[in-house]
């Protein structure tokens, strides 16, 4: 019977998973960004009055 302690990853599997991680990461990064990049521009349009509205003003949206 085998057991799973026998079983080992072929050689350079680690390294290959480690590389998808840091792409997806890097990928979700991205997305991430580009979102707030749309919310900012879209906030950006907004009239002060709007803004004021949501209890935001121009300052708070440069950190979103």
């Amino acid at each position: 019977m085998a057991t799973t302690a026998n079983i080992h990853a072929p050689l350079g599997a680690a390294t290959i998973l480690h590389v998808v991680d840091a792409f997806f990461g890097a990928f979700e990064k991205a997305a991430d960004w580009n979102e707030s990049r749309k919310t900012r521009n879209a906030l950006s349009a907004l009239s002060d009055e709007q803004l004021d509205d949501i209890g935001l003003c121009r300052a708070d949206i440069t950190t979103l």
